[in-house]
């Protein structure tokens, strides 16, 4: 099985090399380093933190108490409304909702371009238009929030993403060694140091905005931390084009494949997106494992905690990314010291994710647990147990899918995250408004959803996959799916 997986790996090298038709551009190490500084900057601080909180603590002052006449008494304690989109909606529902369309407009968009990080030169210009229009908005009402806080962010961290493979391939002691699994040892490395720059640059960087909130003594007013919150975000824009200009300056830019005949660059997303699917429909495990990744996914997409305090929010996600990288590293510990398949991993991280659901469920009857009150700890939990969900989610596409169609595969399982990620904050949106503004029952819809996603994780089988990969991919011996018929 080995060699036919290693005679896979070789033909689809061989297969790049004939469709970019150019020899193949070693990467430096300052071009490294500056890939790894890329991330540091863009490291969701704007766009998944301080942002989201920004948007709902604004909601939050807008408005009014729904147990009396509107806008004449401000949201305190209890429930929180504000029209938006024809009807009074909760607060959280409202920033939930918003969510859902912005996830929507990432997934058709990624489908249209998200090819585009495979063919042509256009990638490394894609990835500085988003990046600047990232930095650029980072106020001003609910559309800005949506195009700059969630869709420029993750357009540009998915271009980014997209040179990976290409650094890896092209590393000096990779060109120069005549064995493939040099090139998978080389790619967890820069994987691993990569996250570990991120981790670094990040937590200095909360470092300084914690020096940043007591300047500006964000905990005195609620006008001071409102301001704090603008100014962190300003703030993180500022690091992220100060950390992204070495990586526009220095990215060596590598050809891309050539676009099939009979096909445009408006078309190529979709056709390729069909053809994704296609294949893996004839791939029992690959399918299966294919509907639990986008059940879990939108589990783990719409449970998101929220903090209004810029001080407590701050030192939480500092917290957050501590307990991240110690759980990160104590799952690859156990693993590697164990022998613990990629599957068994993925299982504990998943019994986690949905102990998170339980904990958000028993909030509803409860004002004393349920995300209720900071003393939870839930960054800690979401640091050391949830986070390795990342990893292993993403090893095990690697275990089920065919490796000459890596790529297509994996621009599969990305739309589908997209696509997931949508479903689930519109749905919670509708239980929150259907019960009566009660913030916690899309917990019980979440935990359902979960546990009925792992049914599929565990009926995944991955000896077998790998044996219907090897054999998928000698039926498939004559297809080219950069030249496949299907997909001109």
């Amino acid at each position: 099985m080995l060699n036919t997986r290693m005679r896979q790996a070789v033909s689809f090298e061989k297969s790049v090399k004939e469709a970019t038709g150019s020899a193949r551009i070693t990467t430096t190490r300052s071009e490294l380093w500056a890939y790894y500084l890329y991330y540091v900057g863009n490291n969701g601080l704007s766009g998944f933190n301080f942002g989201p909180s920004q948007f709902q603590n604004l909601l939050f002052l807008a408005g009014y108490d729904p147990s009396h006449q509107p806008f004449s008494v401000p949201c305190g304690n209890g429930s929180c409304v504000l029209p938006y989109l024809g009807s009074v909606r909760d607060v959280n529902s409202i920033v939930l909702l918003t969510n859902g369309i912005s996830f929507a407009i990432q997934a058709v968009l990624l489908i249209l371009i998200g090819a585009w990080a495979d063919y042509g030169h256009w990638r490394p210009n894609i990835t500085i238009f988003f990046t600047l229009m990232a930095v650029a908005v980072w106020r001003a009402g609910v559309a800005l929030y949506i195009l700059g806080c969630e869709t420029s962010l993750s357009c540009s961290l998915t271009f980014w993403t997209a040179a990976f493979p290409g650094l890896a391939h092209n590393l000096p002691e990779v060109l120069l060694s005549k064995e493939q699994r040099d090139t998978g040892k080389k790619t967890n490395r820069i994987s691993n140091i990569s996250f570990a720059v991120c981790s670094a640059g990040e937590i200095i960087i909360l470092a300084i905005m914690v020096g940043i909130l007591k300047r500006l003594k964000s905990n005195e007013s609620t006008e001071n931390n409102t301001k704090a919150f603008s100014v962190l975000i300003a703030f993180s824009g500022g690091v992220w084009l100060l950390c992204a200009l070495p990586w526009f300056i220095l990215e060596k830019r590598r050809p891309g494949l050539s676009l099939p005949p009979s096909t445009s660059l408006f078309t190529i997303g979709f056709k390729q997106v069909y053809v994704a699917f296609k294949e893996c429909m004839k791939l029992k495990q690959t399918f299966l494992y294919l509907i639990f990744y986008f059940l879990m996914g939108d589990v783990l997409n719409t449970t998101v905690i929220v903090l209004y305090s810029t001080f407590q929010l701050t030192l939480l996600l500092i917290v957050g990314i501590v307990a991240q990288g110690l759980g990160i590293y104590i799952f690859w510990f156990v693993q590697k010291t164990y022998k613990i398949p990629t599957k068994t991993m993925l299982f504990f991280n998943v019994f986690w994710i949905l102990i998170l659901t339980i904990w958000g469920l028993i909030g509803v009857h409860t004002n004393k647990f349920g995300f209720k009150h900071v003393w939870e700890g839930i960054p800690g939990i979401l640091g050391l147990m949830v986070c390795p969900w990342y990893a292993y989610s993403q090893t095990m596409i690697s275990e089920v899918s065919p490796l000459s169609q890596m790529f297509l595969f994996f621009a599969l399982f990305s739309v589908v995250g997209k696509t997931s990620a949508f479903i689930g904050p519109l749905v919670s949106s509708a239980i929150i408004n259907a019960s009566g503004n009660n913030d916690n029952m899309p917990f019980a819809f979440l935990f359902g959803l979960g546990f009925f996603s792992t049914l599929f994780l565990w009926l995944v089988d991955v000896d077998k996959s790998r044996l219907e990969c090897d054999e998928f991919v000698l039926a498939e011996g004559k297809l080219n799916v950069f030249n496949h018929a299907d997909i001109m």
